[in-house]
């Protein structure tokens, strides 16, 4: 990325990818590319050891300057409080809806607060999410309810997105708008 840091970025992009696509970095690098304040939304919960040396090793890659707000299941409050000058990362959309998956929450309720938080947030946000349907078929109804859900979300979240980047091996496709220049 050049050393400007004044992308414009629209009200809401979506960056999707399998695990360690590198999805992360490239949200990470387009919040960065805006020059605003930063603020990471942290939608992860640290259920056993490994996780959390994931989580500690996920904050420490994203180094300084981040403001983190951990909300597993509350985003939408936090996204109605946010600054217009500020950018936003909500990380990740899938472990959001895990979170409310696995508390038996109402899915639909949940998913259309999240949209209505995201249209109404006064800043920029960048959403990461992963793909999960390009798998083979779960074993179990539990795992095939999320694959499910999980693709209707990131369908609306999409659908809702004015920039939308599939990224793989590191490296972006556009779907859905136009990556902003100094962006690779």
């Amino acid at each position: 990325m050049s050393g400007s840091h004044d992308l414009a970025l629209p009200p809401l992009t979506l960056v999707l990818g399998g695990a360690r696509s590198g999805k992360s970095r490239m949200a990470e690098r387009l919040v960065i590319g805006t020059g605003r304040p930063r603020i990471y939304l942290a939608t992860a919960e640290a259920w056993d050891d490994e996780m959390a040396a994931r989580i500690a090793a996920h904050r420490e890659d994203r180094g300084a300057g981040w403001d983190t707000v951990e909300a597993p299941r509350d985003v939408c409050p936090v996204l109605s409080r946010i600054p217009p000058k500020a950018c936003v990362l909500l990380d990740c959309a899938t472990l959001w809806l895990t979170n409310h998956l696995l508390a038996e929450n109402d899915l639909d309720a949940e998913i259309a607060s999240l949209l209505h938080a995201l249209e109404t947030c006064q800043a920029p946000v960048v959403v990461v999410s992963n793909e999960v349907g390009w798998g083979i078929v779960p074993e179990n109804s539990l795992a095939r309810r999320f694959r499910d859900e999980q693709g209707r979300l990131n369908q609306r979240l999409a659908a809702s997105a004015g920039l939308v980047v599939a990224v793989m091996a590191g490296l972006p496709m556009v779907l859905k708008g136009e990556l902003p220049k100094g962006v690779a």
